[in-house]
């Protein structure tokens, strides 16, 4: 029996001799990395209504392995654990405390990344479960501010054929959501564990210069379990910004209509325009974010569900599902070093972007400092305040803060 070898396959052999002794297995652990992180967390949450003032304490432990390259092949696992320190006087979404205000940190263990990746000349191939930050995350992001991390199970891959051209396209089959790791008889459809459905991301962008970034997306989500499918969208848009001596902007455009099996009618808009300018470490910005309503039945409003929602519209996480009348923050900001640590301070203004509804106004400060004597160990301190008008109720929030990374 003959084997033929075809001209692809000899010139993979090819490659393969070329690349001499250097590829040799045993690099995918020796050139590995382990992971470890533990981040302590203490959170407050006063609420003007009914419910129980939140406190609670959790710590968050990863440990995995990222492998070293072996012909563009690597590897990577990470398992993570929450765990409740105390009492738990606060409502996690799966403990049953509805009681108390909710602080969406449930307890458990799950796999929070496992992955293979192949990298090339011309860009890389990931399959597995996986981190997926796109852009400013805010539309897909992996909301590393919640102890559970939100990753994804799927192929996402990346082509490079030009210099500061980069073409990204991602399958998703499951979203391992922050309320994970599992369901139980105090979930409901705002927030399953486990997002099902057919997702395809696509994103296009070009650096042409340093002055100026342009990046095209549409994604289109198919989230067959989340508020009975009625957040699947088609969310198409166009994104410019950059930076000219000190002097940053970012300019935005989407539009969203209804996919896959929603039965809502979408069309709605986005809008953003933001400025910045950096001078000697201080970092001022403002912008003027739209996520447009709709006036029919329901709530047919911009919506972003896969985001990394707590990083806009204020910390306080108010507007984690849009109003139906949509939403308009104006908010300026800055961020300074201040006794070798890192000072923050925001305002926020939100008013309805259908109708003359004053939401209310949110200020948030934070302030993250290493702590001496240990490499890789950070204390953060942070704060929101949110003064509700025609939307919520007052709303105060606390985080101590204590993560060391290996």
């Amino acid at each position: 029996m003959k084997i033929r070898m075809t001209p692809i396959a000899l010139a993979l052999l090819a490659c393969i001799s070329s690349a001499g002794a250097s590829e040799n297995f045993v690099n995918l652990f020796k050139d590995g990395k382990p992971i470890l992180d533990l981040r302590y967390r203490y959170e407050h949450v006063d609420q003007d209504n009914a419910l129980n003032n939140a406190n609670a304490q959790t710590i968050r432990t990863r440990v995995g392995f990222q492998s070293g390259k072996w012909y563009g092949l690597s590897g990577l696992i990470e398992a993570d654990n929450v765990s409740r320190i105390g009492d738990a006087s606060y409502n996690s979404t799966r403990n049953g405390q509805g009681d108390y205000s909710v602080v969406a940190d449930p307890d458990g263990s799950e796999i929070n990344q496992a992955l293979l990746r192949y990298d090339f000349a011309l860009g890389n191939a990931v399959a597995g479960r996986q981190r997926i930050n796109l852009d400013n995350q805010r539309f897909v992001g992996g909301v590393a501010w919640r102890q559970n991390e939100q990753t994804y199970d799927g192929v996402l891959g990346q082509l490079k054929p030009l210099d500061g051209l980069t073409l990204t396209y991602a399958y998703i089959d499951n979203i391992n959501s922050i309320f994970g790791p599992g369901d139980n008889r105090f979930d409901n459809a705002s927030n399953p564990a486990n997002i099902e459905g057919h997702s395809h991301l696509l994103n296009v962008q070009y650096v042409l210069m340093p002055e100026l970034t342009a990046t095209a997306y549409q994604y289109r989500l198919s989230l067959d379990n989340l508020l009975a499918g009625n957040q699947s969208s088609q969310t198409s848009g166009l994104r410019l910004n950059g930076a000219i001596s000190g002097l940053s902007y970012a300019l935005e455009y989407a539009q969203q209509k209804d996919y896959a099996d929603n039965p809502q009618d979408l069309d709605s808009e986005y809008y953003l325009a933001e400025l910045g300018y950096t001078l000697k470490g201080v970092a001022l910005k403002g912008g003027y974010e739209v996520l447009g309503g709709d006036s029919g039945p329901g709530n047919r409003a911009f919506q972003t569900p896969l985001a990394t929602k707590h990083a806009f519209q204020g910390w306080a996480d108010l507007f984690l599902l849009t109003p139906a009348n949509g939403v308009k923050d104006a908010y300026f900001g800055a961020t300074a070093p201040l006794f070798g640590g890192s000072l923050q301070a925001w305002y926020h203004d939100f008013r309805a972007e259908r109708g003359s509804s004053n939401y209310g106004s949110e200020i948030d400060v934070s302030y993250a400092h290493a702590i001496p004597g240990v490499k890789g160990l950070v204390g953060l301190v942070k704060y929101a305040g949110y003064d509700a008008d025609d939307f919520a109720v007052d709303t105060d929030k606390l985080w101590l803060q204590a993560q060391y990374s290996y």
